[in-house]
């Protein structure tokens, strides 16, 4: 079927139920960020592979909402499948639903899966439209579409060890049950698939660079049920977990348990990490707690052997950067380097390393105008090839067996011109002003995120996507809660979280510069104003200066420009050869 098909067999199912719009979010029963195969419905659908969009379907219009990360991706994308393309003014609203109130008559029906639709999500629909009488339906059109669906993954998994992980389920479970208590809470309902391997020590395949499970778990006072295909684990790993007190149950049985729930019992639910579907089915009379998993504020606090875990991942990762960035340099117009096949390479060189596993999201390299691209990802039809002229971002990560990595490098490639170079030395200046930044225990990302941004304000310059995000162990390469962006989000800046910090300037049609590293709060001073923090920067990998204007920058950009290079060459020079120790040396010298 073409899309324009698969927009039509839509309308008629629509059409026999007396539907009058249909809602596909990209999310699954798990409100994930990256997907399985089976619910990848809006690729299906529309053709459009971004991450983050939503589409709406009427008789006479069929529109994908998405934010300015995927506009030219989409306009591309979107070409000839029927649908068009409606711009988000602001990243992450659910801005559809203000256009379906002035669009539909009273009475309407709308449907959606209620599967892929986040409690909070399925409440603002009925809230916001409640003065319309919208109706709502439970259905699953696409799927009634989609002949050739993928199955449900069924690779295997695996249970990591308290040394490896440095804390047990027991524990956990009694950090989040004494989070329960407080919240006076008698269940507990955990969907999101990063919870899960965190409370569990559980990791697997199911969901492409995410090593997590399809799982569930209903936790209360004195039980733990997780709902799960047990055949995925080995006896060994069964039997390891329920000698720590947890039940297996199969994937499909969450519903049935939480329709059984006591009356008078009260249910902790994360709003946005829980489909409206579960929600739905919890028994009459019990009280629902809408509040954030108390996991997901433990899970983004790093023990200490989480932290020095992944201070190892992080030289294995600068030693396959080292390694790329000097195989682009040297062969670089001596034979054919495209985006993907630079990106293959670097896969490889990081899959030399002791403990890879996969990489952590699809890596974008993106050369000249690809680069102004943030969410770029090269396919055989738009990649290109890499010459000695121009700019080449390439932003990647890795997934170890001991950490998570994410890094943001800009490659001259030759022929720059002075404005590559302005902007090249502007975008450090900011990631240097954020990784260098002490600030005062409270601290909140939005107040980094300005901080980052400053010395690019200055010259009236700024760009559209937040300035970092948490990073998991071993786990998704976005974590929450905190959260660096304009937003102002009321989350402090704890000791041992990892985060991005990562500017950027996108100039479409010419040229993108994003330059990431992956930052540790630590203690830094206390006195009588207040206990100080500050950033460890934990990615080890040179950033080059052959476009720095040294002019642009301020003393203490250097000062810490030079003395990062340092620890750059002191930790990563030990894993290279003599060749690539003198390549390192060369990209590290002070400036």
């Amino acid at each position: 079927m073409t899309h324009l098909e698969k927009l039509a067999a839509i309308r008629e199912l629509m059409k026999n139920d007396g539907v009058d719009a249909y809602i596909i979010p990209s999310a699954d029963p798990h409100i994930s960020e990256y997907l399985p195969d089976f619910y990848k419905s809006i690729p299906f659908v529309t053709g459009f592979t971004g991450s983050v969009s939503t589409v709406v379907i009427t008789q006479d219009f069929a529109g994908l909402w998405t934010d300015s990360r995927y506009f030219v991706q989409a306009e591309e994308q979107l070409k000839g499948s029927g649908f068009e393309l409606v711009k988000l003014k602001a990243q992450g609203m659910p801005e559809y639903i203000e256009w379906l109130g002035e669009q539909l008559p009273q009475g309407s029906k709308i449907a959606f899966d209620e599967k892929t639709v986040s409690v909070l999500l399925g409440l603002q629909l009925e809230q916001q439209l409640a003065f319309k009488d919208i109706r709502f339906l439970h259905s699953d059109y696409v799927g009634q579409i989609w002949k050739d669906r993928p199955a449900l993954p069924a690779e295997p998994a695996f249970l990591l060890s308290e040394e490896v992980v440095g804390q047990s389920v027991e524990s956990k479970l009694a950090a989040i049950r004494k989070s329960l208590a407080k919240q006076r809470a008698n269940f507990h309902l955990v969907s999101s698939l990063d919870d899960m391997a965190w409370i569990f020590n559980l990791r697997g395949q199911d969901v492409g660079y995410n090593p997590v499970v399809l799982s569930f778990a209903l936790i209360s006072e004195d039980a733990v049920k997780i709902y799960i295909d047990k055949n995925k684990l080995s006896f060994e790993d069964q039997q390891k977990l329920q000698n720590q007190g947890v039940e297996m149950l199969p994937y499909d049985g969450l519903a049935s348990a939480l329709q059984a729930l006591p009356p008078s019992s009260s249910i902790l639910i994360d709003p946005k990490r829980n489909c409206y579907f579960m929600y739905k089915q919890v028994a009459n009379g019990v009280k629902k707690i809408l509040e954030t998993n108390p996991s997901t504020y433990l899970k983004a606090i790093k023990n200490e052997v989480e932290i020095a875990n992944t201070r190892k991942a992080m030289a294995k990762d600068g030693a396959a950067m080292t390694k790329f960035f000097k195989w682009v340099k040297e062969n670089i117009g001596k034979i054919e380097i495209t985006e993907l096949s630079a990106a293959e390479v670097l896969k490889n060189f990081r899959a030399e390393q002791d403990g890879f596993v996969g990489e952590s999201f699809n890596t974008i390299a993106g050369y000249k105008a690809h680069g102004a691209l943030p969410h770029y990802a090269a396919t055989p039809e738009s990649n290109v090839s890499i010459k000695a002229d121009g700019l080449f971002l390439v932003d990647s990560g890795g997934q170890y067996q001991y950490g998570t990595t994410d890094i943001t490098r800009v490659m001259p490639m030759g022929n720059n011109t002075d404005e590559e170079s302005t902007d090249y030395t502007l975008v450090l200046k900011a990631m240097i002003e954020g990784c260098k930044a002490r600030f005062p225990k409270g601290t909140c990302g939005y107040q980094i995120d300005a901080i980052t941004r400053s010395p690019m304000w200055d010259y009236a310059l700024n760009y559209g996507h937040g300035t970092g995000h948490g990073v998991g162990y071993y786990l998704n390469v976005h974590e929450g809660p905190h959260i660096f962006n304009a937003s102002a989000t009321p989350i402090p800046v704890e000791l041992g979280t990892i985060t991005s910090i990562e500017p950027g300037i996108y100039r479409i049609g010419k040229h993108g510069i994003r330059i990431e590293n992956l930052v540790l709060t630590v203690k830094d001073e206390s006195n009588e104003f207040n206990e100080f923090y500050a950033f460890e920067s934990l990615t080890l990998a040179p950033i080059d200066t052959t476009l720095v204007k040294k002019e642009l920058l301020e003393t203490s950009h250097i000062n810490w420009l030079n003395n990062y290079h340092q620890q750059v060459y002191d930790k990563v020079s030990p894993l290279l050869n003599e060749d690539e120790k003198a390549f390192l040396k060369e990209m590290t010298k002070a400036i």
